[in-house]
């Protein structure tokens, strides 16, 4: 499929995990392409966890499905904005589903104005809780209800914004905050005539933290097994558009409101609730400075009397816990390690860490059988995308599940390559490579450079968006590396390039691709950069100290560095990271007049984590003071693919097709030497022919002449 950008982005993709109480179901989403083809539908998929039967597809709808979560009682419920079967509403808001444990259809148990978001159960309890978003003003479902009305009638998007931020990667916040409800019977609309033996009464939302406004991370909370609170992490402004997080415990019966944590300088966030709902995993993350790097650290809270104590102190890793064992003494965690990302078991009592998988891969969801025995996970890497595979917690053994998307089969070898740096530290990354006859048979290849995004991240799992296989498939070598600043590899490889942008992680990135290019089956005079974010950074400040490639590709990235600090989504980050001093002395927009290679930059309007006035900037600095001239029609060699619907990711499949056309046509014309080639046909498989060309433009003409009649009948 890597040879079919058709086939590519049609490929279904899976994420998310869930198991029942009982241990007997697992659920997932599987994401497939429309029927238009401009976007992707989820669906609920379940698994069986003995590994003996296939999956099956439990829910199907042309607007999908998502969020999936078992309560207590073992009824599944999901959010859909899906059409009720038992309503006649042609545009359905986000809506709360349920299928019944014992069977048959799923049915809508709560819609409202401005839809639902996520859905939490408790394990233990017949309690589940809504996150959903209120409008400013509210004060109950009913007052939300009638400003949704409001607001809509009257074609309002207008926001009044009060704090820090205002926006959120690619969306804006407000007019609504999220609020967390607990979702209950509403026992006084039972209907007065009698119903079916299946009759269940509707449920109505009672808030539980009314008066949070839009400090609520909604991604951010964990409920107790017993059902009886949450931990929420909450926003507090502290002044000049700063803020710090704390962490609250909610009374999910009273609604009452504990700050448990607060302290400056710190940040604070929930992790998963002990079985006994006595004790939790909480993450204390001091806050970064220009001279430091963020650190976060795991934490037990002993939720009776406050006491937190640190969890594997000694462990130079950032962990991401997911898990308690069901008797309370283990807790299991997924970490970067290496270029990979596996689980770790960690002994509560003595803070001793062990490492269950050594698959080369990633692992980014783990559940847990009832009895603790196994878990279930989702993992990738760069050689198959995500898929669902059970553990033996005892001895680390992986196998995978019957899923529902089969692996792809790739068009090359994958290979690890490290290197030693001048001062002495090791850098390591992924090399993927055609097949050995491919290289046999036309020689040395060309090799792209890939630099990750993050910084604070690592090249260890599948990607959707910077596939490497694609760009195998045409014949390329491509080089993954994890320089300084990339998560894996302890403290000190992180503080090794804190706000030192320009300094260690290039001269990483230069050193371990000096050592591929010296391979025999790598041609050194056919190379490029590419890179997305801070790898567009990366990239842009390549350009501007090496003429050592023939093309760089800079997608979504940092070019001025005083313009974006201001202007991004979360610039309190960002103030924190560096001085102005720093920030100036690694710009690199100071060195455009360096730039001698042609740049192909790529950027989407609704960016809000690095906006479009980066890309706009940098394209006009390339076309006016870039040391790369025009040609005698002054024309520069310079591209600039710009999305104006598109965000920091490039999730539509038409764009993501256009997206690698584009940069595999850019990086053919300079790399390989091939004819500029022209703007992709996207729309279909094969180019228009001039007879359909001819009729489109009739078509088109005709449509201009029908609505110019409609408004010239309108106006008499």
């Amino acid at each position: 499929m890597f040879h079919d950008l058709d086939r590519y982005v049609a490929h279904p993709r899976l994420a998310g995990l869930a198991i029942s109480p009982d241990g007997t179901r697992l659920v997932t989403t599987v994401a497939t392409m429309s029927r238009k083809g401009d976007g992707y539908a989820t669906a609920v998929w379940g698994l069986d966890p003995t590994g003996e039967r296939p999956a099956h597809r439990i829910t199907r709808s042309a607007r999908g499905e998502s969020g999936a979560a078992f309560n207590a009682r073992g009824d599944l419920y999901f959010t859909s904005a899906r059409p009720d079967p038992d309503r006649d509403d042609d545009q359905p808001s986000v809506a709360l589903w349920q299928k019944p444990a014992e069977g048959g259809e799923a049915r809508v148990v709560l819609t409202r104005p401005g839809g639902v978001g996520r859905v939490q159960c408790a394990r233990d309890a017949d309690v589940t809780v809504v996150t959903a978003p209120v409008l400013a003003g509210a004060t109950d479902e009913t007052s939300h209800a009638a400003l949704h009305k409001v607001r809509k009638e009257g074609h309002v998007d207008a926001i009044l914004h009060e704090g820090y931020p205002v926006r959120f990667w690619d969306h804006d916040l407000g007019p609504a905050a999220p609020q967390l409800h607990v979702a209950e019977r509403d026992e006084e609309s039972l209907p007065p005539h009698p119903t079916t033996v299946d009759y269940r009464p509707p449920v109505r939302l009672r808030s539980v933290t009314p008066d949070v406004g839009a400090t609520l991370a909604a991604q951010q909370t964990q409920l107790a097994p017993d059902g009886s609170f949450a931990l929420v992490q909450l926003s507090q402004p502290v002044g000049r558009a700063e803020r710090r997080e704390v962490l609250a415990r909610v009374d999910l019966a009273t609604g009452t409101r504990q700050v448990l944590l607060d302290e400056d300088g710190v940040d604070f966030a929930p992790g998963p609730v002990s079985p006994d709902s006595g004790r939790a995993i909480i993450i204390e993350e001091r806050q970064s400075t220009p001279d430091r790097a963020t650190r976060p650290q795991l934490m037990v809270l002993d939720l009776a009397t406050g006491e937190r104590t640190a969890l594997a102190p000694d462990w130079d890793r950032w962990p991401h816990a997911k898990a308690w064992s069901p008797d309370g003494a283990t807790v299991y965690c997924v970490a970067d390690d290496q270029g990979r990302c596996p689980v770790f078991a960690v002994d509560v009592a003595t803070g001793d860490v062990r490492q269950l998988t050594r698959d080369d891969a990633a692992y980014s969801e783990l559940v847990l059988s009832p009895d603790g025995r196994t878990g279930y996970g989702v993992r990738s890497s760069y050689q198959y995308p995500a898929e669902v595979v059970r553990i033996d917690l005892g001895s680390g053994e992986v196998t995978a599940l019957p899923g529902p998307v089969s692996r792809p089969e790739l068009p090359g070898r994958l290979e690890e390559v490290e290197t030693i740096t001048a001062d002495g530290t090791p850098v390591r990354g992924w090399l993927a490579l055609p097949h050995r006859e491919v290289v046999d048979a036309d020689g040395p290849v060309p090799m792209l450079l890939w630099i990750h995004g993050g910084p604070l991240g690592s090249w260890n799992a599948w990607t959707w968006r910077w596939n490497p296989w694609l760009m195998v498939a045409q014949g390329y070598a491509v080089l993954l590396p994890d320089p300084a600043l990339s998560t894996g590899y302890g403290q000190d490889f992180i503080e090794r390039g804190w706000g030192r942008w320009g300094a260690e992680p290039y001269t990483d990135l230069m050193a371990i691709t000096d050592s591929a290019v010296a391979r025999p089956d790598i041609d050194e005079t056919r190379t490029a950069a590419m890179g997305g974010s801070f790898g567009g950074y990366m990239a842009n400040w390549v350009a501007g100290h090496t003429d050592r490639f023939q093309a760089i590709v800079t997608h979504a990235s940092l070019w001025a560095l005083d313009q974006f600090g201001p202007t991004t989504d979360a610039a309190f980050y960002w103030a924190r990271e560096m001085t102005e001093e720093m920030a100036l002395a690694h710009s690199p927009h100071r060195f455009v007049e360096q730039i001698v290679t042609p740049m192909l930059v790529i950027h989407g309007d609704k960016d809000y984590r690095v906006p479009i006035g980066e890309g706009l900037r940098l394209w006009y600095d390339l076309l006016s003071r870039s040391g790369l001239p025009a040609d005698e029609q002054g024309r520069a060699a310079h591209r600039f693919l710009y999305f104006p619907h598109e965000n920091h990711w490039i999730l539509a499949p038409q764009h993501a097709k256009v997206w690698y056309q584009v940069v595999s046509g850019f990086l053919a014309e300079h790399v390989l030497g091939q004819q500029a080639p022209q703007l992709p046909q996207v729309l279909g498989r094969t180019p228009a022919t001039p007879e359909q060309l001819e009729e489109a433009a009739e078509e088109q003409q005709e449509a201009r002449a029908a609505t110019e009649q409609d408004e010239s009948a309108a106006a008499d």
